[in-house]
């Protein structure tokens, strides 16, 4: 590689080595069969530009499979191309150390300028190790950590739900990585509904539903996916209604989009789970399921709806608040609490009543809430959410027994 201090003039364009100004080396362009299947592994046959990771093995436009990828010179090829060449070796020029694979269009990017402009040999080996790194993390994953993504948004309210595999991916690493490079999408693309108009509820229920069976049950039942990594975003009775459809059958890992900061990643640490159970004093009335982890659930706004003998089971934390999922490890703990709550509901209701559920929490609790239903043995639910546009909680979706 190109020494430290070696004499050069602006550009790299000196005489060094016998070699006169504007000069091209006596060397061959020409890389070695052994030195250009090096290089292909160690990019993964993936452009090495930074934010660019272009599959080279196809068009991007037909998908043929093609050759697109080229072999860019960090030091250039000729004495007088983008970021010289003096004081390298005819050897160094063509090594592993000094070529990027890269697309047609990134390498004329880092090659438009004669001194090579911000594309300085350090930017570009920079790019080469780091990507060349992360080809090295994602390949030595083992073939049991595939995760298919799956992706679901519904309209919360008048906003839409912006969900992409670019966003969702990240997240999984460095425990598994994706199964394939598009997601099982599931989301209602341009739907006009929000919670509020008549009729949302059962469209986008039955879209779910229907979505599920075709591009998620069938490849179940083939043995095509293995594990699931789920990302939403959606009015918390379609995430309960996803959860059931999933079940706790198919392995399968929730994501949460945290705020601060604002990634799917789940944080490598957290404080221990502090959930709270407020039990009703004589459970005689229809039962309540309320999930106050995100706000505040006062007593009216439930009386409101099911009425004053309403008997309340409440499951909470000390503050509320939007970001109070922070871990694996609460949710896990959400889980088998409510698990054990469901099961002590039912033991004083009876299995034929309906459970009235108030899901005010985060996206992954409530579909982990869906996941732990057991269809043969659980109380029928009528979910309901908060919609401010019809002055509180409105019923949204009915689960039967054995659904």
């Amino acid at each position: 590689m190109k020494k430290e201090g070696a004499s050069s003039s602006p550009g790299g364009r000196g005489a060094t080595n016998g070699r006169s100004v504007g000069v091209t080396r006596d060397v061959t362009r020409s890389v070695p069969p052994r030195l250009q299947a090096m290089l292909w592994g160690k990019a993964a046959g993936r452009c090495e530009f930074a934010g660019c990771s272009k599959p080279l093995w196809k068009s991007s436009v037909t998908q043929e499979q093609v050759n697109i990828g080229q072999k860019a010179h960090i030091y250039s090829f000729s004495n007088v191309g983008p970021r010289g060449n003096d004081g390298m070796s005819d050897d160094e020029i063509n090594s592993l150390d000094n070529l990027m694979l890269v697309c047609h269009e990134c390498h004329q990017t880092i090659d438009r300028r004669k001194d090579g402009g911000r594309y300085t040999s350090a930017v570009l080996q920079r790019m080469k190790a780091e990507h060349e790194q992360r080809m090295e993390r994602v390949t030595a994953v083992g073939a049991d950590k595939k995760s298919h993504i799956l992706l679901y948004g519904a309209n919360v309210g008048d906003h839409s739900s912006p969900l992409s595999y670019q966003e969702a991916a990240p997240a999984l690493f460095p425990d598994r990585y994706p199964a394939e490079d598009k997601p099982i999408e599931l989301t209602t693309v341009n739907s006009s509904f929000s919670d509020r108009d008549a009729g949302f509820w059962t469209i986008e229920g039955e879209s779910l539903q229907r979505k599920f069976k075709e591009r998620v049950k069938v490849r179940l039942a083939a043995g095509d996916i293995e594990h699931l990594s789920v990302f939403a975003m959606a009015p918390q009775p379609l995430l309960i209604l996803l959860g059931t459809l999933l079940g706790d059958i198919v392995p399968a890992q929730v994501y949460q989009r945290h705020r601060e900061p604002a990634t799917w990643k789940w944080p490598a640490t957290a404080l221990p789970p502090e959930f709270e159970v407020r039990e009703p004093t004589t459970p005689s009335g229809p039962p309540a399921l309320v999930l106050a982890l995100s706000a505040t659930v006062t007593t009216d706004r439930i009386t409101s709806v099911v009425g004053p003998e309403v008997s309340s089971w409440i499951v909470t934390v000390p503050t509320p608040h939007n970001d109070s999922m922070k871990s694996h490890e609460q949710l896990s703990s959400l889980r088998t609490l409510l698990r054990r709550l469901l099961d002590k509901i039912k033991a004083a209701h009876g299995q034929a009543t309906p459970l009235h559920v108030f899901p005010v929490g985060s996206v992954s609790a409530a579909i982990e809430f869906g996941r732990i239903r057991m269809p043969k043995a659980d109380m029928p639910w009528r979910i309901y959410d908060q919609v401010n546009a019809c002055g509180g909680f409105v019923s949204a979706l009915s689960i039967p027994n054995g659904a």
